[in-house]
């Protein structure tokens, strides 16, 4: 499997370029993020590839950043999302606000990328979120406060029960608010009673 290429950039264009590498062109398809940030056409230039091969096709995914390819390959990891809908997921929205779009559950914000659907939406939301690294900077810490033992024993509870995270987490902050005992039995009660 090819897994990074450097060479001279022939060509570029939205989400694609030809990389002469050894005298030989290679055809990488590229995110607009990539793209974007991509030297001038006679610039060494490396991309780290992710190598997808069908029945059919031999086909080579490019980016600058592992971040950038982590993410793609997270995003194929989901059903119904193959690499063609990924790169256009990547190209839709920026990486960091694709990342806090899914952890955050706001299905609203990934409609708008062109190719996703509601489904769709839906789909990345509930197999990602658990899995991708909470978003650098200020932001990281809006989206994942620390919470006690006890909210995380409560948190568990309510995601063992099918609860979406977001709203648990909302629900249990709603529940401390609201001056519920420092315990897990009415914590747990007046949560799942406002997280649905």
């Amino acid at each position: 499997m090819i897994a990074l290429l450097r060479g001279t950039l022939v060509e570029k264009h939205p989400n694609q370029v030809i990389l002469d590498v050894g005298g030989v062109g290679y055809d990488v398809i590229v995110p607009i993020s990539t793209f974007s940030r991509l030297p001038g056409d006679g610039s060494e230039t490396r991309l780290r590839i992710h190598t997808h091969v069908r029945e059919d096709a031999f086909l080579l995914y490019g980016f600058l950043t592992q971040d950038e390819k982590n993410l793609f390959e997270k995003l194929i990891s989901v059903s119904g999302i193959g690499p063609g809908l990924a790169v256009k997921v990547l190209s839709g929205m920026d990486a960091a606000d694709l990342l806090m779009a899914i952890r955050r559950g706001e299905v609203e914000r990934l409609v708008r990328i062109p190719g996703v659907g509601k489904k769709t939406a839906e789909r990345m939301i509930l197999e990602l979120r658990d899995k991708l690294p909470a978003p650098a900077g200020e932001d990281a810490a809006a989206t994942a406060p620390s919470l006690s033992p006890l909210d995380e024993d409560v948190l568990s509870g309510l995601l063992n029960l099918g609860c979406a995270r977001p709203a648990a987490e909302a629900a249990i902050r709603k529940a401390r608010a609201a001056g519920v005992p420092e315990q897990f039995e009415p914590l747990f009660r007046k949560a799942l009673e406002l997280v649905r």
